[in-house]
């Protein structure tokens, strides 16, 4: 095996790269995340940074993929459209740029075909949307009733720890807080490397369909 692509297993990687080297492996391509880029990374951001320096570490040549918030994050929003179509949430005003998920598929390869050593990808999607915007989206794009409705954080906060533990879902709501005052700046990466532009939001939606009862 000439290059790998690696998906973030946190802590877990060593093992993998230390037989990769001992087999002759030449390149790594790691999904990493543009919160590793924050001043303040975070406990995300530092859990990427950790697997970032891992892979730098092991002598091996590397390339970075990071994008920012998947749009297949989205998806969590499913069950809610289809019961009701209300979306509740919090920070609904804060605007990210959300990224399709084939579109940091087709870096992911770029970068495993011309493993360039040394080089990070940083991407985005091609619009900072709001949540409010993102769901009204779903709604036209589909034909479906749907809407965001303003919760309290820390009742959000609580369906997050289900699946989170408490640093990580923190970490989530101030990115989303500080996203109010400061969109997420819209990056050209996607179309400069794949020649195509990133998928919009609606494409996305359109792609999922089914997903959310369309």
């Amino acid at each position: 095996m000439d290059r790998a692509f690696l998906f973030p297993v946190f802590g877990a990687l060593d093992g993998f790269l230390a037989s990769a080297k001992e087999a002759g492996t030449q390149h790594i391509v790691l999904l990493s995340s543009d919160s590793v880029t924050f001043s303040q990374p975070g406990w995300i951001g530092e859990r990427h940074l950790a697997c970032e320096q891992a892979v730098a570490a092991s002598g091996l040549s590397w390339t970075f993929v990071r994008p920012t918030v998947f749009m297949a994050n989205d998806l969590g929003w499913a069950h809610q459209i289809r019961h009701d179509g209300t979306v509740r949430g919090v920070y609904g005003s804060a605007a990210m740029a959300p990224v399709d998920e084939r579109d940091i598929a087709a870096v992911a390869a770029h970068a495993l075909l011309t493993a360039q050593p040394g080089k990070s990808y940083e991407l985005t999607g091609p619009q900072a949307l709001s949540q409010i915007d993102r769901v009204r989206i779903i709604g036209e794009t589909l034909g479906l009733p749907a809407r965001f409705e303003e919760v309290p954080r820390e009742d959000v906060r609580r369906g997050l720890l289900d699946r989170l533990p408490p640093p990580a879902a923190d970490f989530l709501l101030d990115q989303l807080a500080a996203t109010q005052a400061e969109p997420t700046p819209v990056l050209p990466t996607i179309e400069q490397v794949t020649g195509h532009p990133a998928r919009t939001y609606a494409e996305w939606v359109a792609h999922h369909a089914a997903d959310f009862g369309g």
